[in-house]
């Protein structure tokens, strides 16, 4: 239900007459709902820019938020969500501050007696205007949420594939957990500048901290075996336990001319023992 260009200027008219009442019980309701995790004093000043935000659009007879006058508010939902999601609100404790300005018009309604099916009807078109508010302000809430996760999902990615240096010449990818096509492409990028940074000539991948191999893990080595090889540097994969081993035998994998050691240790021996005079490459 769309507002007509009278009753937002009434409910203009309204917000303005009762500017200091308003302020203070909708400062109070939401203060209650996010139990004192916002201060007084920031808390005073969002409810403050909200209300002169709702004012501008109403006095500029937005039928609706997406309105021209209403641009402003929608920037200062959109804010207002930015900062609750970076905070730790939850979208409900976010909504919920723009939803209660519909309880507190109402009871400044009933305070100056108004009553009538004129009155109800505004209410009615205020109250559905609220509710855009509260809905834009819930999606952006999960849209900024949304970008968070994905930012620190790519750094726990990140952190979860480092690539050491063990000793000289000699580098090291300890995987630990599942080895999908995501984390795959990662462990390769970082082995492969690593070897470019560092120079070295032999990169060991560990997959001891990896519960299980099947097909598609097998792949994702080998594939950055060769990329490794690609860039001159032999690969060494050490961690295969007993299990392992018996896995890979029946599911018939080829690891064909590729170094494999039962542990880190040995592959690191494998290598010195590689360096050492008159072995060479």
């Amino acid at each position: 239900m769309a507002l007509t260009s009278d009753e937002a200027s009434r409910f203009a008219e309204l917000l303005k007459g009762h500017a200091d009442d308003l302020s203070r019980r909708w400062v109070e309701v939401v203060t209650s709902s996010l139990r004192g995790r916002l201060s007084h004093a920031e808390l005073e000043r969002q409810i403050g820019d909200l209300q002169r935000a709702f004012i501008t659009a109403l006095d500029g007879g937005a039928a609706g938020l997406d309105a021209d006058s209403a641009a402003e508010l929608r920037g200062l939902l959109g804010d207002l969500s930015a900062t609750r999601a970076r905070q730790g609100f939850t979208a409900n404790e976010t909504a919920v501050s723009v939803f209660a300005l519909k309880d507190i018009v109402l009871g400044i309604l009933g305070t100056n007696g108004s009553d009538g099916a004129a009155t109800l009807s505004d209410y009615v078109a205020f109250s559905a205007f609220v509710d855009q508010a509260a809905l834009h302000t819930f999606d952006s809430f999960v849209r900024v949420r949304e970008e968070l996760i994905a930012d620190q999902a790519e750094q726990l990615l990140e952190l979860s594939t480092p690539v050491v240096k063990l000793w000289e010449g000699v580098v090291a990818v300890p995987l630990v957990g599942t080895l999908d096509s995501a984390r795959a492409q990662v462990v390769m990028e970082r082995l492969l500048q690593t070897l470019v940074d560092t120079g070295s000539p032999y990169a060991i991948i560990d997959i001891t901290g990896v519960p299980a191999v099947d097909t598609q893990v097998a792949q994702h080595v080998l594939k950055t075996v060769v990329a490794a090889r690609l860039m001159g540097a032999e690969c060494i994969i050490s961690g295969i336990r007993p299990q392992i081993a018996q896995t890979i035998v029946a599911l018939g994998i080829e690891f064909g001319d590729i170094a494999t050691k039962a542990s880190l240790a040995d592959a690191l021996r494998h290598v010195i023992r590689l360096n050492a005079p008159g072995k060479g490459r």
